[in-house]
């Protein structure tokens, strides 16, 4: 597989929107039910820090990286997301985008990265353990879906590159 990792365009947009609702459709991924538009969806995501990767023009995954607060304290805070189609799980896509994104974020000063992810969705979760961030809690009863209350885990990635120590 020769892939390619690159930062994300408005004409990936339909591969991009076709991935996430494959992931709203996993019921494991989000808690939201229809895909937005391409405006609403670049709203909150740090520019520089929204990525795909792709085979032979095919975006197989994307990840991006959303601002968590408007407050300049926050401005190094960043919430992480990744989605990979289902016919590229498996083979490392995930894993070298992942890699990626935290580097990007790092070069725009990220110092913390955060995932807020389902306790059923375990592929993710050792994903993200695999590239350094810990569970660092459990939310709750965060939300219902299809009337059954979901419990999200929040890990965290800490920065050895940016200056925190």
């Amino acid at each position: 597989m020769v892939m390619n990792i690159r930062h994300m365009t408005p004409s990936d947009w339909p591969q991009v929107k076709d991935i996430y609702e494959e992931g709203i459709k996993s019921k494991n991924a989000t808690f939201e039910t229809q895909a937005p538009t391409y405006e609403k969806w670049m709203e909150a995501a740090h520019p520089q820090c929204h990525l795909v990767a792709e085979e032979d023009s095919q975006v197989l995954a994307w990840a991006k990286v959303l601002f968590t607060s408007v407050r300049p304290v926050y401005a190094g805070v960043g919430e992480v997301s990744i989605y990979v189609h289902p016919s590229a799980k498996g083979k490392g896509v995930g894993g070298k985008l992942l890699q990626e994104l935290i580097a990007e974020s790092e070069q725009q000063g990220f110092w913390t990265l955060k995932a807020v992810i389902f306790p059923e969705n375990e592929a993710s979760i050792n994903l993200h353990k695999k590239c350094g961030f810990r569970v660092v809690g459990t939310h709750e009863r965060m939300g219902k879906m299809d009337g059954i209350w979901r419990d999200n885990i929040v890990m965290e990635r800490r920065s050895t590159n940016v200056g925190i120590n």
